[in-house]
Order: structure tokens, then C-alpha cells, then sequence
């Protein structure tokens, strides 16, 4: 690995740390280390990496800002690709944005609403990044990235670039054809807005914030929600209605404000939020019958 770490740097890919925790790069604070971590300084410098992964037949991972991620205490084998300031150019054409994956979903949406286009509110309290919303359809308050999307590049691991509409990415609850059957980094995303009132939307964008800081503890280090909601029940409900909320396991604890989030109450590690998990999904299935499923992407070593 020391020899790859050299020949990344030779190249001036960009950011390159090895050994690096990745507590220091999730939102929950959690995480062993990664073999090598590389933050592209560009899409060229991008597709090196990836040209370089291929032809040493390396494993990789790639990540945005680290939220709805669980990684293992033993950390990640290979290389984790982290998007951020090289890959975080913002062009606007009147409705149409086009827009990098390592941009920050806030800080879109907070942009976007200054220029009166409407179609990303939703998005106004997500703490993650453009590719990542992309890979996982991230939603909220009714609506999700299906729902503004027109296409978004890809970079594939054989190395091509490639434009997938919106019908070609797959999109499902929470979910993308990138998490299974073609896994790919989101370099790029283009969005079809509408023109709105600035002030109606950054009213009701206010409104969305305010109400994730009232009913979610978003200034605790936590993952976003833990599970997927087995509709037409919502997870959040049958985990307080089960008594769960304030539970803990280690230094992992089922927040008091909302059940379907788990946070570091200090010191928590995987196996910790691990283990809450499963205690959390047999005693649901005890009293209710039902499958809870896990949102929050869990990834790393066994």
C-alpha cells in the first residue's frame, strides 16, 4: 500500500492519506481506518485513480460527506475515494443546474433558493453530498432526487463515463441502480427546477430546517435514519411505541427526540450500533412481526 500511496502522490491525484480513520470522515464519528484515502483535486485526477484501482485490481469505496454511513471498526481494505472541493463546481442555465457530486446538498438547495428555483426544499436540511444524494435517491418532506433528476454522469470502475437519465438510474426508495447492479461514482448531476417566489421558498426551506433541529438530533454525531420505513408504518413510530427510545448499547443510543435515529452518546463503536440494530430489529419483529431493514449503508471489514 505504500508503494500505491507514492505513485498516487507522483501523479498529484490530489489528497492522499494512508491509514487514515474514518471517524474522521462520517458523520457519526465512527469508523476504522481506510487503507488509503484519495480526495481528487479533479475529474481528470479522478479518472487517474480509477484507471490506477483498475489496472492493480484494487478494492475501493467512494464517499461524499459521510452521512447514512456505518463503517466497520476494522476500518476499509483498499482505497476510499472522497468527493469534495474538486469535484464541487456549480453551473445554473435558468431552471437547469448542473452540479458536481462532491457539492454540499445544503448548501445547493440554500443557492438555489437565492435564485428562485424551486424543487430542491427537501433538501434543505440533508447533511450529505450531491453524489451521494444522487446514489441513494435521498428524500424528504414528501419529495426526493427521482423527482428533479434529468441525468447524472457516471464514472464507472472500467473507467468510461457515462450519462444515465433518470429512468436509466433506477431510482426506488432510497435507492439507486448504483448501490447493486452498477456500481459508479456520481460525478455530476443535472436537475430540472422550476421558477418559484424566493421568498415562499426559503420560507418553507426555513420551515423543513427548523422542523429537523425540533424532532431530530442533528447536533448529536449520528448517521441520518437507521432504518428504511416498512410502509405503511413508519420506523421512528414502532421503535417508540416499543419503548426503545434512550436504549443503549455501549456508547450507542437510540436518541430521545427520534427513534429512528442512533447516536454516538461517546465513545461508540460499530459493533455498538451493530449490536443496537439487531436488538432493535427482534424486538420489533417479536411484538409486531415485522422485518425492520436498515437504511444507513453498513460497509468496511468483517
Amino acid at each position: 500500500m505504500n508503494e500505491l500511496i507514492s505513485t498516487l502522490n507522483d501523479l498529484n491525484v490530489g489528497k492522499v492519506k494512508g491509514n487514515e480513520p474514518l471517524a474522521n470522515h462520517t458523520t457519526i464519528k465512527i469508523g476504522g481506518p481506510a487503507d488509503c484515502l484519495i480526495e481528487p483535486s479533479s475529474l481528470e485526477n479522478l479518472q487517474k485513480t480509477m484507471e490506477i484501482i483498475r489496472t492493480k485490481n484494487i478494492k475501493w469505496r467512494a464517499i461524499g460527506r459521510g452521512s447514512n454511513l456505518l463503517v466497520s471498526d476494522k476500518g476499509i481494505e483498499g482505497i476510499v475515494i472522497k468527493l469534495g472541493a474538486g469535484l464541487a463546481n456549480l453551473e445554473v442555465n435558468g431552471t437547469e443546474v448542473t452540479v458536481d457530486g462532491g457539492y454540499s446538498l445544503v448548501a445547493l438547495a440554500t443557492s438555489i433558493s437565492k435564485k428562485g428555483l424551486s424543487g430542491l426544499e427537501f433538501a434543505s436540511g440533508i447533511p450529505g453530498s450531491v453524489g451521494g444524494a444522487v446514489y441513494m435517491n435521498a428524500g424528504a418532506h414528501g419529495s426526493d432526487i427521482s423527482k428533479i433528476l434529468t441525468k447524472a454522469l457516471i464514472l464507472f470502475e472500467d473507467g468510461n463515463l457515462e450519462w444515465l437519465s433518470n429512468e436509466e438510474m433506477g431510482f426506488s426508495y432510497r435507492t439507486s441502480v448504483l448501490q447493486k447492479q452498477r456500481p459508479g461514482i456520481v460525478v455530476r448531476a443535472v436537475f430540472q427546477l422550476s421558477e418559484g417566489d424566493g421568498e415562499t421558498i426559503r420560507e418553507q426551506m426555513k420551515k423543513n430546517k427548523n422542523y429537523r433541529k425540533e424532532t431530530q438530533p442533528w447536533d448529536s454525531p449520528c448517521a441520518g435514519s437507521i432504518f428504511r420505513n416498512p410502509l405503511p408504518n413508519y420506523a421512528g413510530q414502532l421503535i417508540e411505541e416499543a419503548g426503545l427510545k434512550g436504549y443503549s448499547i455501549g456508547g450507542a443510543k437510540i436518541s430521545d427526540m427520534h427513534g429512528n435515529f442512533i447516536v454516538n452518546d461517546g465513545g461508540a463503536t460499530a459493533e455498538d450500533v451493530l449490536a443496537l440494530i439487531q436488538y432493535v430489529k427482534d424486538t420489533i419483529f417479536e411484538s409486531k412481526q415485522i422485518r425492520m431493514e436498515t437504511e444507513v449503508e453498513i460497509i468496511g471489514r468483517k
